[in-house]
């Protein structure tokens, strides 16, 4: 039975379509979200509350701090194995979230990148604060012109893991991704796509509002006081978190953060969809006029 994926743009409802499918059938349901992964980020990530949690266990949740990094290589190792482990216990793996290069890498597969290595990456890090990062740039270019090229100069979580892959392994970054990258499951792919886009956008800012009374601006001054976190980390460049450390810096007053964050995640959402539109594997839903829980259902019940 194929590996059933439930993705969409950020606000669509796809935790509620989750929990409801949950109830229905017996799923174990797999984060896939480069947000949900970080500890301390709940209101802004929109992050399942902990009755949620409980009711609904969600694998790939709170297993960073946010001053760590989880790339797209650590997401495919641990969910191919959750995925064998949730099989091996006779349920069912339910992959939700709206990170599209984790599908992509999941779905599609990726070349199998050395981990993460702690060491190497302070050493990158000291060697960055000495020189800067296009300096850094400029050394990856020397070593591995392609992924230079790809690579923008300021892209400092990229640079490092180019560097790093290089140093851990003698390789380059490009000629690893050059080998036939290999799928270990079958997927059966559902996109939640709401039309017209002027609902999302309306639920996008209702969201936001939300989180703003919830205590957004407050998570955001908690994480600033984490004295290993800067806002150049992977963590905070989560939509909202960037622009209200601006603001809680005074560089840009509330109203200019607010409405950063809103055309930020409207762009966000944008991109999701063309992303999910391109698919040709994936199954669209119209959540406005289509109940997604009746479309998977009756799709599952036709294989059971």
């Amino acid at each position: 039975m194929p590996v059933i994926c439930l993705m969409g743009p950020t606000a669509s409802g796809k935790t509620a379509v989750a929990m409801r499918l949950a109830d229905a059938f017996p799923f174990d349901i797999v984060s896939v979200d480069s947000a949900l992964v970080y500890r301390g980020m709940n209101i802004g990530t929109a992050k399942p509350n902990t009755d949620e949690l409980q009711r609904y266990p969600h694998r790939l949740v709170d297993i960073r701090d946010p001053d760590e990094t989880y790339s797209a290589g650590d997401f495919v190792r641990d969910t191919n194995r959750l995925i064998d482990e949730i099989q091996s216990a006779g349920r069912l793996p339910l992959l939700v979230g709206g990170t599209m290069m984790y599908f992509r890498a999941l779905t599609e597969g990726m070349a199998d990148l050395p981990p993460a290595n702690t060491g190497v990456r302070d050493a990158l890090d000291h060697e960055a604060e000495k020189l800067g990062w296009p300096a850094m740039h400029q050394k990856l270019a020397q070593i591995d012109p392609q992924s230079a090229t790809r690579i923008n100069a300021n892209d400092q979580q990229r640079i490092q893991r180019a560097l790093e892959v290089y140093e851990l392994s003698g390789r380059t970054l490009s000629a690893w991704q050059l080998e036939t990258p290999v799928v270990r499951h079958a997927f059966k792919k559902f996109a939640l796509s709401p039309e017209p886009r002027a609902e999302l956008h309306t639920r996008i800012e209702k969201r936001l509002d939300q989180m703003l009374e919830q205590g957004f601006i407050n998570e955001v001054k908690s994480l600033m006081k984490h004295s290993d976190l800067k806002r150049d980390h992977a963590s905070m460049r989560a939509v909202g978190y960037r622009q209200f450390w601006s603001h809680l810096l005074n560089e840009i007053d509330f109203d200019d953060a607010r409405m950063k964050t809103l055309a930020a995640t409207r762009q966000l959402a944008k991109r999701q969809l063309t992303w999910l539109r391109s698919d040709q594997e994936a199954v669209l839903i119209n959540p406005l006029k289509i109940d997604a829980v009746d479309t998977i259902s009756a799709y599952l019940n036709s294989i059971m």
